[in-house]
């Protein structure tokens, strides 16, 4: 398998040498994502945004004086081509990868970047991200557990829920977030009556479906991806199951909408303030910048989450006034008050998890807008 690399500049090559790059006449800026394949928006999103930051940077004169050169990976959303990407873009000699959009790609390429000192930044959510020691990391999301807690919170203390089924796909984040929030409920007092397992882009669930329907249960907490999510919940109001659908972070995208159709109304989904939620200034801007360059906004806040990372260490080379890797990621770990951010405050504990979460349900409208019924 031969990956898509797709370049933003003709620039001379870059070679990684140790933590940092040298005899480079660019900052090369490498995104691995998702641009082919079921999660293309979500990492066309992601390369819009590394993009646009750059053209921005750039016309500002760079990061310490060098241009950025945006060099794309298309990890088609497997563990396969993201694993490829990894060895490409080192290769290309990258400072640092944006992405991926899911955790398994993220995990499949983190070693790569690990043993060359390129950083990456990942939305990824899964636990096991952060807890391998690499110092490369830095989640510019929050954890599957931190989300675990509010998931487990909203359904027993505000919904009351007596009889809950979790669903999940096979994948590092759709398992980690199912068998967390399980944990949690059952913390306090939640009863899971079955946490069944489907097979992703297998567009028929009617036989997990049939056999939950005879559960009767009042609330399905599904934890995998929005591609899956919108048919499930479509199939779940065919077969006539009155069950609430709550759908975890991974749901939060347009095309969630699109796939359940009329029933995607009365559905709810958890994850942190949607783009045009964001109460910051610098979100603002960046929005109306987006829509101006792409003639769309992003499809989700995962765009901005990205964004936020590469602005992260864009900063750290600045303050540090240098462009070794390691030198920015410890400047990122000590900073002792956060950096004003697009999708809010930015600190990074030493293990590479962003620091701090705000979690909201929103139920969806009849009109697919959101409404936020719930926050901490």
């Amino acid at each position: 398998m031969k990956s898509k690399i797709r370049p933003l500049l003709a620039a001379a090559c870059a070679t990684a040498l140790g933590f940092g790059i040298a005899g480079a006449e660019t900052l090369k800026v490498g995104v691995q994502a998702p641009i082919t394949g079921s999660y293309a928006n979500e990492g066309q999103g992601i390369d819009n945004a590394t993009r646009l930051l750059a053209e921005q940077i750039n016309e500002n004169g760079g990061v310490l004086g060098r241009q950025i050169e945006v060099v794309t990976c298309d990890d088609e959303g497997t563990a396969m081509a993201a694993a490829i990407c990894g060895k490409e873009l080192v290769n290309e000699g990258v400072a640092m990868v944006i992405g991926s959009y899911t955790s398994t790609c993220a995990e499949a390429a983190q070693k790569t970047y690990y043993d060359a000192g390129v950083i990456q930044t990942s939305d990824g959510t899964a636990d096991g991200l952060t807890e391998k020691g690499y110092w490369t990391f830095l989640r510019n999301s929050f954890p599957n557990s931190a989300e675990a807690i509010f998931a487990a919170d909203y359904m027993i203390n505000e919904k009351g829920y007596e009889k809950i089924v979790v669903i999940s796909d096979f994948s590092s984040y759709a398992t980690g977030l199912a068998e967390s929030t399980i944990d949690e409920l059952e913390k306090i007092g939640g009863n899971v009556v079955s946490y069944k397992k489907i097979k992703a882009d297998s567009q028929n669930f009617t036989p997990v479906l049939t056999s939950i329907r005879a559960m009767n249960p009042d609330a399905i907490f599904f934890a995998g991806y929005y591609t899956d999510g919108g048919q499930l919940r479509a199939q779940q109001v065919q077969l006539g199951i009155d069950a609430d659908f709550i759908g975890g972070d991974a749901n939060d995208n347009p095309d969630f909408v699109k796939l359940a159709g009329s029933a995607a109304e009365g559905a709810f989904i958890i994850n942190v303030p949607t783009p045009q939620m964001l109460p910051y200034d610098v979100a603002e801007e960046f929005l109306a910048d987006y829509e101006a360059e792409f003639g769309k906004l992003p499809p989700s806040i995962w765009t901005l989450m990205n964004a936020d990372g590469m602005r992260a260490i864009v900063y750290a080379m600045e303050q540090t006034g240098s462009f070794d890797t390691k030198e920015a990621v410890d400047y990122l770990h000590a900073m002792t008050e956060p950096m004003p951010g697009i999708t809010g405050p930015l600190q990074f504990a030493s293990d590479g998890n962003r620091i701090g979460s705000s979690y909201m349900t929103f139920e969806i409208l009849e009109d697919g807008s959101y409404d936020v019924v719930y926050a901490q």
